[in-house]
């Protein structure tokens, strides 16, 4: 994801349209409206038609975000959430497994920014959602828009990543 640093990278031009999906565990309700509200700026501004869909957590964000890309036609993906430490391990797992899907994902091809902030205690989450930070959600959806002018550039896959289905035919030795 976009970070702070003094490379402002403008967003990329697309001569096709862009349909995006903004992915977004609603947990926290003010939070998610500044995630919300930043990921589409970045969207629009760069006049990508974009859904959103919600999940129940950030767990689910990246299965959901898997069905989305074998199932649908969106050309990338957002994905937004806010988990807050607790006083249980549980936050490590949430941190630690979406962030894994996420980067499994992305190296599966999917264009996908992740913009899930991860933070101690409720006042760091209200700065990190801040509409004009770019290192959060706005910067999820910059990465995503500029993994998908790389994938259109490279043009479409050379063929299928892992192994290959076992074909219906029965082989003998």
């Amino acid at each position: 994801m976009a970070g702070h640093s003094d490379n402002d990278m403008a967003l990329p031009a697309f001569d096709k349209p862009v349909k995006a999906a903004i992915v977004i565990a609603p947990y926290y309700t003010a939070i998610s409206n500044a995630q919300l509200a930043s990921a589409r700026a970045v969207l629009e501004s760069v006049g990508a038609d974009h859904d959103t869909i919600e999940v129940p957590g950030s767990l689910e964000i990246p299965p959901a975000v898997g069905m989305a890309n074998r199932m649908s036609n969106y050309d990338c993906f957002v994905a937004l959430g806010c988990v807050i430490r607790g006083r249980t391990s549980h936050y490590d797992v949430v941190v630690n497994e979406s962030a894994r899907g996420l980067m499994m994902l992305g190296l599966q091809g999917v264009c996908i920014g992740n913009g899930i902030i991860t933070v101690e205690n409720m006042e760091q989450a209200e700065e990190r959602a801040d509409v004009n930070r770019l290192d959060t959600a706005g910067g999820a959806a910059a990465a995503a828009l500029h993994l998908l002018a790389l994938a259109r550039k490279w043009g479409s896959p050379k063929g299928p990543l892992g192994f290959k289905p076992a074909s219906d035919e029965i082989k003998l030795a």
